[in-house]
């Protein structure tokens, strides 16, 4: 690898890394991962597909390519193209002539973008594939090991920026369950001591009421609370 190759490769790492520990949204450091690999790679399309685990198919979600044959919404299995099969293998894959490979799935559109040599690598979180990252060129390209440790490298901090975001969202999920279920607790209470209530009865009530205005459960605790609240002050 030349200096200014290596420059390059540390310079696109690092901005990756920034973008991680920003504040900007999913959608958005994908789409920068994606336009930084191109750049350094000298690709023609980079694209990035997420797997969803519990249907087990991959989807495009972030790629610099402006075509939109490219960009139209489309999904393969685990095991299904060479996508599916880096992700059901968990290792890299060169492909010299993707229109030549019997393994994959897209020559039509291939053929439209004039696409030849790929790259694709798995990205990983411990030794979960949440995803994989593909680079194209239009021209017959051997890709070397520099190249494949360069496209690891972003796959290895996208999979990161993936795993902390989805972290983010089960922990609010977590916090909103429990902020919901002290509520409910406390409205109980409410009813138990001011209409004589049993603790199951008082459950029921809220559930009933819950269902009856097609509001959430929390939502109704809240109201109780708050009544509560403005006739004890009053």
């Amino acid at each position: 690898m030349s200096p200014s190759s290596y420059k390059a490769y540390i310079d696109t790492l690092s901005k990756i890394s920034k973008a991680i520990t920003s504040d900007l949204y999913l959608g958005d450091v994908l789409k920068l991962v994606v336009t930084l690999t191109a750049n350094v790679m000298k690709a023609k399309i980079c694209a990035l597909w997420l797997l969803d685990e519990k249907t087990q198919r991959l989807k495009i979600r972030a790629t610099q390519a402006m075509s939109e044959e490219y960009l139209k919404e489309r999904t393969l299995k685990v095991g299904e193209g060479i996508v599916g099969l880096v992700a059901k293998e968990k290792k890299p894959m060169i492909i010299e002539d993707v229109l030549k490979n019997p393994k994959y799935k897209e020559k039509e559109l291939a053929k439209k973008e004039k696409l030849i040599s790929m790259l694709s690598v798995p990205m990983m979180v411990k030794k979960r594939v949440v995803g994989v990252i593909n680079c194209y060129t239009t021209v017959p390209y051997k890709f070397k090991k520099s190249d494949v440790d360069l496209l690891s490298a972003v796959a290895s901090q996208a999979a990161v920026a993936i795993e902390n975001t989805e972290l983010l969202v089960r922990t609010k999920i977590v916090q909103e369950e429990l902020d919901a279920r002290k509520k409910v607790e406390k409205a109980k209470g409410i009813l138990m001591k001011e209409q004589n209530l049993t603790e199951e009865e008082a459950y029921n009530l809220i559930r009933k009421s819950s269902m009856d205005k097609r509001v959430r459960m929390k939502d109704v605790a809240e109201a109780i609370i708050l009544s509560h609240e403005v006739r004890k002050n009053a």
